[in-house]
């Protein structure tokens, strides 16, 4: 049986290939949802692709993953600058959290360079573009199968 993980997604992250594509790129959310469940598949992982532009729905899917998931990937969007609701839901959550950014968040404005996630995080990933969403599950097959041994 697959080991289930949550890829959660924040604000403005439903526009993804049509808002500012110089910075986030032409793929969509759907390209990456598909590029996560191909290689989710290749790393006998099975995923919960989800977004949301609310806060709420966000830290109700985290309280949801703590029954079932293995693992979580987030981007928190700009929630990761903001949202201490979510932070105190992933320290609900006993298992690996990965932070991922599609941007270098670094080399952008000053406010983006703190991040309340971070503090949770098994590891953050920023700048690969959504090569980065690959990247994440790719390592958390790795995290969870360090669990299980």
């Amino acid at each position: 049986m697959s080991k289930l993980v949550y890829v959660l997604n924040g604000p403005n992250l439903n526009l993804l290939g049509k808002r500012q594509p110089a910075i986030y790129g032409h793929e969509t959310l759907a390209d990456v949802e598909r590029d996560c469940t191909r290689v989710a598949i290749e790393h006998s992982l099975a995923i919960r692709f989800l977004q949301s532009n609310a806060e709420f729905q966000i830290i109700d899917w985290i309280h949801e993953a703590r029954e079932d998931a293995a693992g979580i990937v987030i981007n928190p969007a700009a929630f990761t600058h903001t949202s201490v609701a979510i932070l105190d839901a992933l320290n609900t959550f006993d298992n690996p959290i990965i932070e991922v950014h599609i941007s270098n968040v670094h080399k952008r404005e000053a406010f983006r360079h703190h991040s309340y996630i971070s503090s949770v995080a098994s590891g953050v990933i920023a700048g690969f573009g959504t090569q980065g969403y690959q990247f994440a599950i790719q390592r958390m097959a790795h995290l969870i199968n360090q669990v299980k041994a």
